[in-house]
């Protein structure tokens, strides 16, 4: 008995089937396969293969297949409990990796997977393929009882999008090198081949070291995880900012001669001389710490500074401002081109011809220069005025540029990312998921772009756990436009991260979305980039014989009470889902562990609108009580005081479990070493994580309500008024 049924949705898979196995009968049963990237073809037909205490992993001689066996046989001692053994001979049951012959539907990466009760096989016309075979073979197992089953399933497999990006942004963090070897093994799982990797001062550039902070990666240590990517299929693109966002390499002194405004970190001058010297020192180190790969990107994207300076300006009267930015990427692109990589950059398809620099600087006056751009150059910047037939990225295409896609950027949220929904002004809009989705479908399968790029912005410095869902999106819909729906894309990715009994994880992720804004929206977390929004003043001192205050906090501040109940309890429920999941061991438990961190945080947001309220109560009970009774009235001003001392104690306790959890992955911000001090000078961007030097960004806006300086204040009064009335009352 049998059912079989071919997918080309990409919906989901269920399975239910009765089977014969070792004289057994294996129930019927649901079977609900979590793959990622779901394949382009799937059919399920015969009984399932079976491996009981030993498998054999059967492999040629080449050493990239060698490595796809070993990367399997250690998942299946591992996830698995069966003893796996690479072999070059068959023998009792055996998974078979092959090579095939050409397959022109296959390509490089494509694959094939057949499973019977007598077969495992594994074939592909290259090695990608096999290697790509491998990570959806990992996802095919199921354990029943003693046995492990794969059922019986014939795949069909290649990608849409030969060039699948993830940009990995570490300017305001620096991960730890095991941390980033797993992350490449996580990429690679979900069939991405590319990983942009933006250092700013993460490495230590030989020719100047000085640029890399306390701690950075050496030559040695990136050629090596070059290396390591490279076996999983992942090439490592260094991105080295090379106009705009420099304020890593500006803010030393002995380069700010090259900054195109004196005041400013931010950007060089494109008409120095010494700029091209400058970054050619670096960007020839970072071509040296990455070995065989292809590209090399040089940023230079939010030119917020270009035409300022003198000389500057008088070149934008000449060829404007998209010619000033062209004349540096065509002199960069021509420097680079004998080390034979492809140089990428923050340009969009025809964006010289449409001024897009305009979302820099306002509308540009024409000179009638026409900007022809250096041939090569690889395209990878967003823009807002493509065609539903991708007009400008074809139009680009066809004058010699390789263009890619740039899935939409999810956001600058702080604390966590808009997936589900994003705010502007109080009004919901689309999240993250839905924006990408629509992208990707509506893109990429289509023989325009050569890649895709998944951006992961570090602005607001969250967590790269919180990203995983959006690089699993673009990996999903580049590798299959016609994945799951939008409404199965979610609990398909919990399942295939968190596994299938990792309930609360949907609510998990939604709670902490809705948090985010709260988050945003308290005390002056978003003076710099929103404007006018108000200062959180702090309940009114007592002062004077009488205990006089001045009791508006409670009113002023009544909304943002309110919202403070509504996300402590739902802290709470998600700080107890935290807790459930962690103490199941699903999955990937770490990610729950940074998440419960975030609660802890919004949760302590909340908490700290509430002991404000309660300290002008507990003031208030001591003003009335004042003429009733001293000891009562003094009562509630220890009520108060302690009320802020167990605020400051729970702050601390808070951010010191956050940088617990999240410094097993990452090293401390901001951190000095013996023979390095960390030299910090913020830029114009003023991003959220780096307002300042370390962590403390998360609880700087605590911090600076001052409770330190209240509780000092409250105290002298209380001491006063001791002395005033009770040691007077005593005497009498």
């Amino acid at each position: 008995m049998k059912t079989a049924l071919s997918l080309f949705s990409g919906r989901k898979i269920i399975l239910i089937f009765g089977l014969a196995l070792s004289a057994q009968l294996v129930t019927a049963q649901p079977v609900d396969l979590a793959i990622l990237p779901q394949p382009k073809e799937i059919s399920f037909k015969g009984p399932a293969f079976t491996m009981h205490g030993r498998v054999n992993i059967v492999v040629g001689s080449a050493a990239e297949d060698k490595f796809a066996a070993e990367d399997l046989a250690e998942f299946i001692r591992r996830e698995l409990g069966v003893e796996a053994v690479v072999s070059a001979r068959s023998g009792g049951a055996s998974i078979v990796l092959k090579r095939t012959g050409k397959d022109k539907t296959l390509g490089a990466e494509g694959y094939r997977v057949s499973v019977s009760a007598e077969k495992f096989e594994i074939a592909a016309p290259a090695a990608a393929g096999l290697f790509y075979g491998v990570q959806t073979a990992k996802q095919l197992f199921r354990k029943n009882g003693a046995e492990v089953l794969v059922n019986g399933l014939e795949i069909r497999d290649w990608p849409d999008t030969k060039q699948r990006a993830a940009h990995y942004d570490t300017k305001h963090h620096q991960d730890t090198k095991e941390y980033v070897k797993r992350f490449i093994r996580e990429l690679a799982g979900y069939k991405m081949n590319m990983l942009i990797w933006e250092w700013e001062d993460k490495f230590e550039y030989p020719s100047h070291p000085e640029i890399g902070a306390p701690g950075a990666f050496t030559m040695q240590e990136m050629q090596e995880l070059t290396r390591y990517a490279r076996q999983y299929h992942v090439q490592i693109v260094p991105l080295v900012q090379g106009l705009g966002h420099v304020g890593f390499i500006l803010k030393w002194p002995q380069f700010a001669h090259l900054r195109e405004i004196p005041a400013s970190n931010f950007e060089f001058c494109p008409l120095k001389e010494g700029s091209y010297s400058l970054l050619m020192d670096l960007w020839k180190d970072a071509m040296e710490a990455t070995p065989g790969s292809s590209f090399i990107h040089i940023g230079s994207d939010e030119t917020y500074e270009l035409g300022a300076c003198a000389q500057c300006a008088g070149k934008v009267k000449e060829i404007g401002r998209s010619g000033l930015f062209h004349h540096f990427l065509g002199k960069s692109t021509r420097m680079l081109r004998p080390y034979g990589r492809g140089v990428m950059n923050w340009e969009a398809p025809m964006g010289w011809a449409k001024s897009r620099l305009s979302v820099y600087h306002g509308d540009q006056k024409e000179t009638g220069f026409k900007v022809v751009p250096e041939k090569g150059m690889v395209l990878t910047e967003s823009y807002d005025y493509e065609t539903p037939d991708l007009k400008y990225a074809r139009e680009a295409k066809a004058l010699g540029y390789p263009v890619y896609a740039y899935d939409p950027n999810p956001g600058i949220e702080m604390l966590f990312l808009p997936y589900f929904f994003s705010k502007n002004k109080d009004v919901k809009e689309p999240g993250a998921l839905e924006n990408s989705y629509k992208f990707l479908i509506a893109n990429l399968g289509r023989g325009v772009f050569d890649g895709v790029i998944r951006t992961s912005w570090d602005d607001s410095g969250l967590p790269m756990q919180a990203w995983m869902l959006c690089f699993a999106t673009t990996a999903a819909y580049s590798w299959n436009v016609k994945g799951p729906s939008l409404q199965e894309f979610p609990s398909l990715f919990y399942r295939n991260r968190y596994g299938g009994q990792a309930a609360g994880v949907d609510s998990l992720y939604f709670m902490l979305n809705e948090a985010a804004y709260f988050y945003m929206e308290s005390f002056e977390r978003r003076v710099w980039h929103w404007g006018e929004i108000g200062k959180t003043h702090l309940p009114d001192l007592p002062r004077g014989d009488a205990l006089e205050y001045d009791p508006f906090w409670n009113t002023e501040y009544a909304d943002r009470l309110k919202e403070a109940e509504i996300y402590l309890e739902k802290m709470n429920a998600a700080i107890a889902i935290c807790n459930r999941l962690i103490a199941s061991s699903v999955n990937n438990v770490y990610d729950i562990e940074v998440f419960k961190t975030l609660c802890q945080l919004a949760q302590n947001t909340a908490l700290t609108y509430i002991d404000l309220s309660q300290i002008e109560y507990a003031v208030r009970q001591a003003h009335r009580q004042r003429f009733v009774s001293y000891d009562t009235s003094f009562h509630y001003l220890q009520k108060a005081e302690q009320i802020v001392k167990n605020n400051l104690e729970r702050r601390k306790t808070v951010f010191n479990e956050l940088c617990a959890v999240w410094e097993r992955t990452r090293l401390p911000k901001g951190m000095s070493t013996p023979g390095k001090q960390y030299f910090f000078e913020q830029e114009r961007t003023r991003h959220f994580a780096s307002r300042v030097p370390g962590m403390n960004y998360l609880i700087y806006d605590e911090e600076k309500l001052g409770l330190e300086s209240y509780l000092e204040q409250l105290q002298e009064y209380m001491a006063f008024f001791s002395n005033r009335f009770l040691n007077q009352s005593k005497t009498n």
